[in-house]
């Protein structure tokens, strides 16, 4: 964990705002989900890995300082004994672990002697896509989707266990919520503390696990969620809905649900930011003389004055036409550029009047 950059995983830099690292988790978590076609699995959870890192702030501290999140490794010295350090004899580790809990929990599946203890694990998250149209994202707007995910069992209400059943303390684990093994390896016999499997790391059990879920709390099952979407929300954004992920273990807390927006873009009219922009295409008569011509918006059509004398490209403002900021700080405006038409084919009378004016012209 030490050996991984975190903020070039996420790709930001290291004075990245705590928004600027979490978009660019939505970014990545969106890009790799493996529930996703030609998602990447390992990428994913080295992303969710690095976002768990730099979003809690006294993590990103210590790895910041220390280069991980666990804060200095020590080994507290060598004695005889293995209290604060290593007994190759029976290999141990004491108090001063620290960084190297996860180094053999990879290696062994388990924890050091001394590890904290894990209780029922959280749901996962879910992701899903939703594509709205220009017009929906303009002026926001609600979407329900339908998840098959792990809902929280009906039959035990999450528990786990058998109804009318008694919670009894585990046997397993004598109520500690942990077991000690003993694994031999080529370092020599280590010994290693794990979450109780019969408890799931909580100390207690039901006499009669509940029979729809087998005692995890969970099944699969199917919920309709809606979702809000704001008003001027960019394409590719995603939106968390806290807590309606899968559900967790034996009452554990769900995951959240992030939903990906997709803009389908509009046949006339162009986005950058909170600004909207258009062409209006008009005659050579009205931009000589002038006119008020009707332009489409977001919101419907308006009139827009042409002045006398407007030229090909010319770009006017109508306030007040752009898109809303999701985030409340005001409205931009619709920028509308001016294209003349030139006609390609003239009648006979209007071949002389264009002679005419040209003669005019060159008289002036």
């Amino acid at each position: 964990m030490a050996n991984k950059d975190y903020y070039s995983i996420l790709g930001v830099s290291r004075d990245a705002s705590p928004d600027e690292i979490k978009k660019a988790f939505r970014k990545l978590a969106h890009k790799h989900h493996p529930d996703k076609q030609g998602g990447d699995e390992a990428k994913f959870k080295e992303a969710n890995e690095a976002y768990g890192v730099l979003f809690d702030a006294e993590k990103r501290k210590r790895y910041d300082q220390f280069g991980s999140a666990d804060g200095p490794a020590g080994f507290g010295g060598f004695n005889g004994n293995g209290a604060g350090g290593f007994d190759f004899g029976d290999f141990q580790f004491g108090g001063g672990a620290g960084g190297f809990e996860d180094v053999f929990s990879d290696l062994f599946g388990g924890g050091y002697a001394g590890a904290r203890q894990r209780g029922p694990r959280a749901g996962s998250d879910i992701q899903v896509d939703v594509e709205i149209s220009f017009d929906e994202m303009v002026t926001g707007t609600r979407k329900s989707v339908r998840l098959r995910k792990e809902v929280i069992c009906p039959d035990c209400e999450g528990t786990g266990g058998k109804k009318g059943s008694k919670l009894e303390t585990c046997t397993d684990c004598s109520g500690t919520g942990q077991i000690r093994q003993t694994v031999r390896s080529f370092l020599g016999t280590f010994q290693q503390v794990a979450p109780c499997p019969t408890c799931r790391a909580t100390g207690k059990k039901y006499a009669e696990t509940c029979p729809a879920c087998h005692g995890s709390g969970k099944r699969i099952g199917e919920e309709e969620v809606t979702i809000e979407i704001p008003a001027g929300i960019d394409d590719g954004q995603a939106i968390s809905v806290p807590g309606k992920g899968s559900a967790g273990e034996n009452g554990a807390p769900s995951g959240d649900l992030f939903v990906a927006v997709h803009v389908r873009p509009h046949r006339s009219l162009k986005r950058r930011g909170e600004q909207v922009f258009s062409e209006k295409i008009i005659s050579f008569p009205q931009a000589a003389m002038g006119d008020s011509v009707s332009v489409e918006t977001a919101y419907g059509p308006v009139k827009m004055k042409i002045p006398a004398g407007t030229q090909p490209g010319e770009v006017f403002r109508i306030k007040g036409k752009g898109l809303k900021n999701p985030r409340g700080f005001g409205q931009g405006d619709q920028m509308v550029t001016v294209r003349v038409e030139v006609p390609k084919h003239l009648s006979g009378k209007e071949k002389k009047l264009m002679q005419e004016l040209g003669e005019a012209w060159n008289r002036d």
